[in-house]
């Protein structure tokens, strides 16, 4: 946003207001910037920074904003092309495993957590033991979360590869039926 407002007020006004701003600031690096600005600003009213450079830094900070701009559109592109492709999944078991164990692991550790919550509030005096149980269930959730973990990875691998051209030619189909095996 700030590069877009830079883009059309222009960096005299720009600098003028932030410089102005941070002066009112009583810290030593805002009163540095704030310096740095006047002296900016003061340079451009005295015509040691012409108008052509002031235009070029405009146009710089317009390509600035361009270019994060374009970066934007291609991580929501590729977000929307996965989420896509994992609604588009033939297979119900596969297209609900990943999510329904995901929620399976958030809701025993909620129920982990709101016992022990409930034991050290309710039964002080058995706190230790409990807190002491539920620390060598440690295997278990390492299990769990590595299972976990697997399926987020490998999901992750099927969509890029639903993403990606297949390859094309004698070569691919006989992979394709090998792998298929």
């Amino acid at each position: 946003m700030i590069p877009a407002l830079l883009a059309q007020i222009g960096l005299p006004l720009l600098a003028r207001a932030v410089g102005g701003a941070l002066s009112n600031i009583d810290h030593p690096v805002a009163a540095a910037a704030a310096s740095a600005l006047s002296a900016v600003d003061a340079e451009i009213d005295g015509g040691k920074i012409s108008a052509s450079q002031v235009a070029e830094a405009n146009r710089h900070v317009e390509r600035m904003e361009e270019l994060t701009l374009a970066r934007d559109v291609g991580v929501l592109t590729e977000i929307n092309r996965t989420i896509r492709t994992e609604a588009m999944a033939e297979d119900a078991y596969v297209r609900r495993m990943r999510p329904t164990f995901g929620y399976i692991m958030a809701i025993s550790w909620a129920a982990q957590m709101l016992a022990i919550a409930f034991v050290i509030v309710a039964r002080p005096a058995d706190a230790g033991a409990v807190i002491a149980a539920m620390a060598s269930l440690g295997t278990i959730w390492s299990v769990g979360l590595s299972v976990l973990g697997i399926y987020v990875y490998k999901r992750s691998q099927d969509k890029a590869a639903a993403v990606a051209a297949p390859p094309t030619g004698i070569f691919a189909a006989l992979m394709k039926r090998i792998s298929a095996n």
